[in-house]
């Protein structure tokens, strides 16, 4: 079996830059509160009408180009987001049709924060067992249209933006040492109420109703100290358990991509590995958390700024609601 190489990178970003200081205007917060809670200092909503499938085909279009292919040779998407256009179908069929693609597969992978890896995890297999040949990985996130800018909401508000990006994943030459040299899949449901958005739920009869509106419950909620503590416990176990399988040590990695979910566990999560910060690449300060979508937009602003170069060895990790975890050691 080849190894799967990711052969092109793209990510869109929406335009509108919403900056710690427009938030003051709406809820009770301040730039320094952010700043030093998280780390973000702006990040970037989509336009009403515009939905993640939109944000999608935009980075596919990047990476396809990127790849040097014609958008006909892709045979299957994968699709990784946790606010889809629709409560259902979900975005991979409309990224299809958006790029005018022979009815080819669309898999939608709802993993929330880990929703790269986890879809790079797919993908991965699918190549190294011949099923397809050319897959396109969207992860594509508008988390703005759905929270609360309230006082009540605003500890997640300030936290999230919009974007997305994709990857295409095809077979590497096998006389080269690069490409996925594993991934690695974690979770416990046991802590599901940590970090959810519990209404709609068809286990509601109606599943809509004017009380969910009222009290609240359609917006996301997270018990923010139990996700951070276990968050900075479970990344550097998912690093370990890739540096373990694959005969590794720390010191052989050259860049760390974490899900950008806050600067503090970011930083926590290199102290905890024992890896120079400098090697942790980090770019919450200017888009946010943009969930699925935050792995590859740093992976492919960083390799568009020429940090990442061939023969680097790459690890990606992530942690989110589920709780899931997991992480990917790449060779470039």
């Amino acid at each position: 079996m080849n190894r799967s190489i990711i052969s092109g990178t793209g990510r869109y970003i929406p335009p509108k830059i919403i900056t710690n200081f427009d938030l003051e205007k709406t809820m009770n917060t301040s730039d320094e509160w952010i700043q030093q809670r998280s780390g973000i200092k702006e990040r970037h909503y989509a336009e009403p009408g515009v939905g993640s499938s939109d944000l999608a085909y935009e980075s596919a279009l990047k990476a396809i180009d990127d790849a040097q292919i014609d958008k006909s040779e892709i045979d299957f998407i994968i699709a990784a987001t946790l606010s889809p256009d629709h409560y259902f179908p979900g975005i991979g069929v409309l990224v299809q049709a958006k790029l005018e693609l022979e009815n080819i597969g669309a898999l939608d992978v709802r993993n929330q924060c880990s929703g790269f890896i986890y879809a790079l995890s797919v993908a991965d297999q699918y190549i190294r067992n011949g099923t397809y040949h050319k897959i396109l990985l969207v992860a594509a996130e508008k988390q703005s249209a759905n929270l609360d800018y309230s006082d009540d909401g605003r500890d997640l508000a300030v936290l999230f933006g919009d974007g997305a990006a994709a990857v295409i994943i095809e077979p590497g030459n096998p006389d080269e040492d690069r490409g996925i040299l594993s991934t690695h899949l974690f979770s416990d449901g046991n802590y599901v109420e940590d970090l959810w958005m519990q209404r709609p739920s068809p286990k509601d009869h109606p599943v809509f109703s004017v009380d969910m509106v009222t009290d609240k419950k359609l917006f996301p909620s997270m018990n923010g100290r139990n996700v951070f503590k276990t968050a900075v416990a479970k990344m550097p176990e998912a690093v370990r358990s890739a540096l373990e399988h694959n005969n590794l040590t720390i010191e052989d990695v050259d860049h760390l991509i974490p899900h950008q979910a806050n600067e503090r566990i970011s930083q926590m999560v290199a102290r905890n590995l024992k890896i120079p910060v400098e090697k942790v690449i980090r770019n919450i300060d200017r888009y946010g958390n943009t969930t699925a979508a935050s792995i590859p937009i740093a992976l492919d602003e960083a390799l568009e700024q020429g940090r990442i170069k061939r023969g680097d060895l790459v690890m990606l990790t992530a942690f989110g609601s589920g709780y899931t975890w997991a992480s990917s050691a790449i060779k470039w």
